[in-house]
């Protein structure tokens, strides 16, 4: 194989995305066989939580996670939805939209969101979310819930904490 030859597999091998693979994430969060990538977004945003009474628990408060705002970009960076909820709503540029229903979550690093597994419901619209069965969320930076203290003195308040997460949207193959 000739240089230019090598480098230019090189260069393929290089620019594919490790977040595809499987092998590295815990089987909870794992894609079933049958499908394959539809498309990859990296999440860039922030999630808001809220100060208020813990659930079963009177007198005690904590933070409780209010809802995401995010940007997807694809991997040259270009903005091609956004993700927003509650519900939890992925949406295209060309319209189309999905939300799903939890199935799984399994822990990543400290400091970081879990890694989560969403059975998508039926896209609205044509476009890019058409044919979507699965939304994986991985590669986790940031995200959980304020260090700042959750006390009846400040129940109501609202805390913004920033967050990055790789998006990836599989189809039946």
């Amino acid at each position: 194989m000739n240089a230019k030859a090598l480098l230019c597999l090189t260069g393929l091998l290089v620019a594919t995305p490790a977040a595809f693979a499987q092998t590295g994430l815990p089987d909870s969060i794992k894609v079933p066989d049958g499908h394959k990538v539809a498309m990859e977004t990296t999440g860039v945003g922030e999630i808001t939580y809220e100060c208020r009474d813990k659930a079963n628990a009177a007198g005690q408060t904590e933070w409780t996670f209010v809802g995401p705002k995010a940007v997807l970009n694809d991997r040259s960076g270009k903005q091609v939805g956004t993700y927003f909820g509650p519900p939890a709503t992925w949406q295209a540029k060309d319209g189309s939209k999905i939300t799903g229903t939890q199935l799984a979550v399994a822990p990543s690093s400290p400091g970081n969101l879990p890694y989560q597994l969403v059975k998508a419901n039926p896209a609205e619209g044509k476009g890019a979310m058409s044919g979507v069965s699965y939304i994986q969320r991985v590669a986790l930076k940031g995200g959980v819930a304020p260090n700042t203290a959750c006390t009846a003195a400040n129940k109501g308040q609202q805390e913004v904490v920033k967050y990055q997460a790789d998006y990836i949207f599989w189809a039946a193959n």
